[in-house]
């Protein structure tokens, strides 16, 4: 899955989603995906910039947590997916996957 289609899906669904609120920084196979909620919408870049809560996972992890295929907190459970920052942040994360 390139660069380009993570950030388009997610572009899709952070339209349609209510201001997160914060600032949430996606890490996919080491590239940086920002969703930044500060604003009155979700906008979304490539970045490695800080941000509030940072997610780092592969893209394999990225697309079966899109399609429903694991369960979100059993992947944390399991290392798959390694959370630092704000937990109520990352707890919005599910508005953003569909």
């Amino acid at each position: 899955m390139s660069l380009e289609h993570m950030i388009a899906q997610f572009e899709k669904r952070a339209a349609t989603a209510a201001p997160i609120g914060g600032t949430i920084k996606f890490e996919v196979d080491g590239q940086g995906i920002i969703i930044d909620g500060t604003g009155e919408t979700n906008t979304v870049m490539a970045s490695n910039d800080a941000a509030d809560c940072s997610i780092s996972l592969t893209a394999e992890v990225l697309q079966k947590l899109r399609d429903g295929e694991i369960n979100p907190m059993m992947a944390v459970m399991g290392g798959q997916i390694k959370i630092t920052g704000d937990m109520g942040l990352a707890m919005k994360v599910q508005s953003l996957m569909g």
